[in-house]
């Protein structure tokens, strides 16, 4: 694939802008909808492989499933000279490794607000029964707005699916690895909250949580103990993520959404509302359901809760009135709703919020 490749007839490559294993990733314009997409293009040393060509095709199937402002888009999936490719979103930014192999470590506040939205993200697939396998920086990108999407399903797979790797065989990058995959053991959402605890460990610290030559020493490391404490992280912060690399699944906050909400109650940020309880559904045990999901942050959290505390006294105001023998006085006209701040991008839009309830709180 070469800068004057045309692909699927439409897809005109300008350059190559990433090498994996699997595949390589170009820069393109979509000739008819004038727009620029990311192609990713099994190798074609592996396009006679069933094996890797079959997880390359479903990844294109499952990726095609999620919507949400915190994954990667897929737009269309096809086969040129044999070749598999995948067409996706284009983020104009770069990785979280690139970010902080850039700036170094991050700031409480900023890591915080990164693994907010890769809790949304991670909430969107795990409700729909996808467990991704690999979240580490480099799939974790950044836009010029501060977004932050999921990228590269490349291993993820059904929850209750057939699983494509022999027994034994460890996918994902060693070092964000959760203990059961690298043992080779089944995994369930818990993995991914394990994995995206090892990415904000680095962010805080600057490096992963654990240094070793073999797969058999991270292992050991990983039951031995907890990593090395993070000066840069509040108490309150630190225990979250010791939380998220325990290595008991069933130590871990139980999902995504719990995840975010326990970060959300360890950031400076954090309004003092209290917050929405997690949903029942935990991260050992995914329930494939379609279900409305947003980025979320600690405001917009803290907001969350206040409003289902109004809700949940205006029910119950309404279930006490009912079977009363004397009438009851007619309701009082309901006051104004509060416009809600916004900012031009999401992350102007966050901290506008997050001034508002403080404005609010005071």
């Amino acid at each position: 694939m070469t800068a004057r490749t045309v692909v699927g007839g439409r897809y005109a490559v300008e350059r190559i802008v990433g090498h994996g294993g699997m595949a390589t990733v170009a820069l393109a314009r979509d000739g008819e909808l004038g727009r620029r997409v990311a192609i990713k293009r099994l190798s074609e040393a592996l396009t006679g492989d069933e094996i890797f060509r079959e997880r390359f095709l479903r990844e294109a199937r499952m990726a095609a499933q999620l919507a949400h402002p915190n994954i990667v888009a897929v737009f269309d999936v096809g086969e040129e000279g044999g070749v598999p490719y995948i067409v996706m979103e284009y983020v104009d930014g770069e990785t979280l490794a690139d970010l902080t192999s850039r700036t170094g470590p991050l700031d409480a506040d900023r890591a915080v607000d990164l693994a907010l939205q890769a809790c949304a993200g991670l909430e969107h697939a795990h409700a729909a029964g996808l467990v991704h396998r690999d979240v580490k920086p480099q799939n974790l990108l950044v836009g010029a707005d501060d977004t932050l999407k999921i990228a590269d399903f490349g291993i993820a797979r059904p929850v209750d699916g057939t699983q494509l790797t022999l027994a034994g065989t460890v996918l994902g990058t060693a070092a964000y690895l959760s203990p059961e995959q690298a043992l080779g053991e089944q995994v369930t959402g818990a993995a991914d909250i394990y994995s995206l605890g090892a990415v904000l460990y680095e962010l805080l610290a600057g490096r992963p949580p654990y240094t070793f030559d073999s797969l058999d020493e991270l292992s050991v490391k990983q039951r031995q103990g907890p990593p090395p404490s993070l000066p840069a992280a509040s108490p309150e912060l630190e225990g979250v993520v010791r939380r998220c690399l325990a290595a008991d699944p069933a130590q871990r906050p139980p999902s995504a959404a719990a995840l975010a909400r326990e970060l959300s109650e360890s950031s400076a940020e954090s309004a003092t509302d209290q917050l929405p309880a997690p949903r029942a559904t935990t991260a050992t045990r995914v329930v494939a359901r379609p279900r409305r999901t947003f980025r979320l942050s600690a405001p917009r959290v803290a907001l969350a809760g206040a409003l289902g505390a109004a809700a949940l006294a205006g029910g119950l105001a309404l279930g006490l009135g009912v079977g009363r023998d004397d009438p009851s006085p007619p309701p009082a006209r309901p006051a104004r709703a509060d416009v809600l701040p916004r900012g031009e991008t999401p992350a102007a839009s966050a901290r506008k919020l997050a001034d508002w309830l403080r404005a609010r709180a005071g």
